[in-house]
């Protein structure tokens, strides 16, 4: 940086303090989205823990086991980021949202969750027909998560908080390779069987 330049910006420097004050705590986007995800992760950890049980494959046990593990320590770092910022906490095992409208409240699913009928035929699958089922759901399930990081991102004033941002980050990043991943798997399963 030149002197000029220097000198520019330390005679700027008042007029850029007096205008708007820095933004304290969350903006409510910030809070909306970790609010959504904890019941979000909750579901994938739902239908990850199913894997052993149903009969899935022993590459799909492995990658429901990782995130299973990896999304119940973010479930637990959400939680504690909403508890700091004064926020209502949502269940380790809530699956819907509740959102206030007009006074009420309303159990919401967030972006790429499944139905209660959903979840209901993945239990009921085993086997083959269980990874076929749960790699279609779950990289819907990421989709839908990917979708929550954009929309966070696309909000003013959002992911300033550097818990939020580097979280949201790693959302992106790592359930973008696995739609890849969870993809290249439901390519691999042999054709489904005709009645």
């Amino acid at each position: 940086m030149s002197l000029r330049v220097a000198l520019v910006l330390l005679a700027l420097a008042p007029a850029l303090a007096a205008q708007k004050p820095a933004q304290t705590g969350p903006v409510p986007a910030d809070v909306h989205f970790i609010t959504g995800m904890i019941p979000h992760h909750a579901q994938a950890v739902k239908m990850a823990g199913w894997a052993v049980t149903h009969g899935a494959s022993a590459p799909l046990q492995r990658f429901a086991e990782r995130i299973a593990v990896a999304q119940r320590d973010e479930i637990a770092m959400m939680r504690t980021w909403l508890r700091q910022q004064g926020r209502p906490v949502p269940d380790t095992n809530a699956t819907h949202m509740m959102m206030q409208h007009d006074g009420m409240a309303h159990a919401m699913l967030m972006p790429g969750m499944l139905t209660d009928t959903e979840l209901a035929a993945l239990d009921a699958a085993r086997g083959v027909e269980f990874d076929r089922l749960f790699l279609g759901f779950m990289i819907r399930h990421h989709e839908g998560a990917v979708s929550m990081v954009d929309e966070l991102f696309a909000s003013h004033g959002a992911a300033q908080d550097e818990f939020v941002f580097r979280f949201a980050s790693d959302v992106f990043a790592d359930q973008t390779t696995e739609i890849d991943f969870l993809q290249g798997m439901l390519d691999a399963l042999p054709p489904p069987s005709r009645p």
